[in-house]
């Protein structure tokens, strides 16, 4: 792996790893107080607060799975490396193009 590729899924892991905590206590804090989905999505509608927190989370997690991917399928697989690259720039636009859709379903009014 590159430096550079290093670099930035170091970084994108310490900007998941906030997140990620963050997300897990809301789960569990949704579950304990027994809201049903339409109660959280009242709570998260129109707000601009989890529209970023998700964005910046789908964001980082778009960037860093590739990276990780296109690891495993350089030192597992027989695909040259530009293969490689291109399947995980794909899978990374996948990854980014449903967690938008996933955000905008929960917060757009």
């Amino acid at each position: 792996m590159n430096v550079r590729l290093y670099v930035w899924q170091r970084l994108t892991a310490a900007l998941i790893l906030p997140l990620l905590l963050v997300h897990l206590i809301v789960i569990f804090y949704a579950m304990r107080k027994g809201f049903s989905a339409a109660d959280i999505l009242g709570r998260t509608r129109g707000s601009v607060a989890w529209a970023l927190f998700y964005g910046a989370f789908v964001s980082a997690v778009a960037v860093h799975a590739p990276i990780g991917l296109r690891t495993v399928l350089i030192e597992w697989t027989r695909l040259r490396p530009r293969s490689c690259d291109l399947i995980v720039i794909g899978f990374g636009i996948v990854i980014a193009a449903l967690g938008s859709r996933a955000v905008a379903a929960v917060v757009l009014p």
